[in-house]
């Protein structure tokens, strides 16, 4: 057993008196690739956001190594202001700011890796082409590079291949999952398609109205399906909220 690198203990996190995530217990291996799959709403980006600690649980407390390691994101793109006045290549260029601070310009190495990254996804051809000016297509691959520059450890993407096409989204998600098995790093990522998702990894993380439970595939498809006509999820046993264990991803 691998050990683990982001452990949730108790975890409660709510908007003003709404509870939009209840007693999350979890703990993820470092080296994992972790989908994170539910309906729209669910709570997933709410979870991976307090991952980041971009939003303070209300109760519990999460651990990870961000404070001396910062992770590489990737948020949702409808986040990111499409009149960004900076280049395709500024923008990979980004992940490297942990390491440089805002005044220091890349060294050799360091612009080497922004280049291979550059090459990787296509994108050496646009790199002048300011945010705004790119493709739905090319605007997710350049924040996904973003992340990828910075050489982090562990990497938290919110639907990172939601404006890819087929192909692209192929490319990405190969690429993710060499990252994890070639070179040891962590990757959780929010997905919107279950078949694509259970291809990533035999263990899923269901999020659904505020409930989060580690299945495998078939779990996973039977928990999702499994709605009241209310639309709430149909968990059993270990999400019984006075008894829930911790859930650790093999």
């Amino acid at each position: 057993m691998r050990p683990p690198i982001i452990v949730c203990e108790h975890v409660a996190v709510a908007y003003g008196r709404q509870e939009v995530l209840h007693d999350v217990c979890l703990e993820i291996p470092s080296g994992s690739l972790l989908p994170f799959v539910g309906p729209n709403g669910g709570g997933k980006t709410s979870l991976l956001r307090a991952i980041l600690g971009l939003l303070r649980p209300t109760r519990g407390r999460i651990r990870t190594p961000f404070g001396s390691s910062p992770p590489g994101y990737v948020p949702q793109q409808k986040n990111i202001d499409p009149l960004y006045p900076v280049s395709l290549r500024q923008i990979v260029e980004m992940g490297l700011y942990p390491q440089l601070g805002w005044w220091r310009r890349p060294d050799r190495d360091q612009a080497r890796r922004v280049e291979g990254v550059l090459d990787r996804f296509g994108l050496l051809q646009h790199q002048g082409k300011t945010f705004g000016e790119l493709s739905g297509g090319m605007k997710q691959k350049a924040l996904i590079g973003r992340a990828l520059a910075s050489g982090a450890d562990v990497f938290i993407m919110d639907e990172p291949t939601s404006e890819l096409d087929e192909d692209s989204e192929q490319e990405v998600l190969s690429h993710l999952q060499a990252l994890c098995r070639e070179e040891g790093k962590t990757v959780l990522l929010a997905h919107h398609g279950m078949d694509q998702a259970s291809s990533l990894a035999a263990r899923l993380c269901v999020v659904s109205h505020g409930r989060v439970q580690l299945a495998d595939v078939g779990q996973a498809r039977h928990l999702l399906a499994g709605t009241s006509s209310a639309g709430r999820p149909s968990f059993h046993g270990p999400l019984d909220h006075e008894a829930e264990p911790r859930q650790v991803l093999p």
